[in-house]
């Protein structure tokens, strides 16, 4: 302030002269943030601080207003001013507000800007994403809120966070890492080997910030893990349709299988029928003492066409055949 009692407005919300209303309010909106009484309690300066830029925005963000502090400087409150409506001042109640963007979007509600809107934080992360309140979390008096007009102080509140991630299934097998955005913090996620869908990590002190008290709380993943064309995790074990030819499931074959980590080779006993399983022991799900068990589940995969030669066995087969495979199941069927 200079000696005569005149503000330059301008300078006190750090902005050009000829700044738009999108950049007053930006401004604004980050200085608030910066010299709020919740985020510097016991501090007067910060406070004082804090009013003398709530009285810049509520000149410059009103059009008329600004005006007549252009046109007539220190003198603007009294040139054309509807009668009983003066100069600037601004007297905030800081304990109506159970947060900082309560505070904040009531506030340019009253100077006549827009509540809401960019810059009022939250959660941004994995792909599909997902979010949750930052920064002053909960409501006044309610869940997860503060009873600071009370008391004068903020209560007890739950201050964890929760998200989901989706992880694809090579992912929650092999493990990963993953960037967050958590209240305008750069957190690096490690995603151990053999997650399950339905698993939660925590991350400790990584939720929301109570102000005032810098207590924080943690932050909860719930992690998901996205549908694989081959492969179906069942508890402890991974599961597979394995597909076979006719003389493979008949007579029985060694056949070189899929893992999900390279190959194996199996032994098909013959007479096999379609649906028995064969157990591929310690090549399934990462647990935490080595490998559960992989289960193949066998199918017949016939081929949309046959050659002439097969088609010349199969008709010398249908001309052998000494067994009714329908027999037992007519049998039954019979009611």
């Amino acid at each position: 302030m200079s000696a005569n009692g005149y503000r330059d407005y301008f300078k006190v919300l750090q902005v050009e002269r000829g700044a738009d209303a999108e950049t007053v309010k930006r401004s604004f909106r980050k200085l608030a943030r910066q010299y709020h009484p919740d985020v510097n309690p016991g501090d007067a300066g910060a406070e004082a601080r804090f009013k003398e830029i709530s009285e810049a925005y509520e000149v410059l963000s009103d059009p008329d207003k600004r005006r007549r502090y252009e046109q007539f400087g220190q003198y603007w409150g009294s040139a054309g001013a509807p009668s009983g409506g003066g100069g600037a001042g601004v007297d905030v109640d800081f304990g109506r507000y159970g947060n900082f963007d309560d505070f904040i979007n009531d506030l340019l509600g009253r100077f006549g800007g827009p509540g809401g809107g960019a810059g009022a934080g939250g959660f941004s992360g994995a792909p599909g994403g997902f979010g949750f309140s930052s920064g002053f979390p909960g409501g006044f008096g309610g869940p997860g809120g503060f009873a600071g007009a009370q008391s004068g102080r903020p209560q007890p509140v739950n201050l964890d966070a929760e998200a989901t991630i989706s992880l694809t299934l090579a992912e929650a097998f092999r493990g990963c890492e993953r960037t967050l955005s958590v209240n305008d913090e750069r957190v690096q996620v490690r995603i151990p080997p053999g997650v399950k869908g339905g698993s939660r990590l925590r991350l400790k002190s990584k939720g929301n910030l109570q102000p005032g008290t810098g207590r924080r709380g943690d932050l909860y993943l719930s992690l998901q893990i996205q549908e694989h064309p081959i492969w179906t995790l069942d508890g402890d074990q991974l599961r597979a349709d394995l597909p076979l030819s006719l003389d493979e499931l008949s007579l029985g074959a060694e056949v070189r299988v899929a893992t999900p980590d390279g190959e194996a080779t199996v032994q098909v006993p013959p007479g096999m029928g379609v649906g028995r399983t064969l157990r591929l022991k310690g090549k399934g799900w990462p647990l935490k003492d080595g490998r559960g068990d992989l289960l193949l589940t066998l199918s017949l995969n016939l081929p949309r066409e046959f050659s002439e030669p097969e088609l010349e066995l199969l008709n010398q087969l249908r001309a052998v055949r000494s067994s009714d495979p329908r027999r037992e199941w007519m049998a039954a069927a019979r009611l």
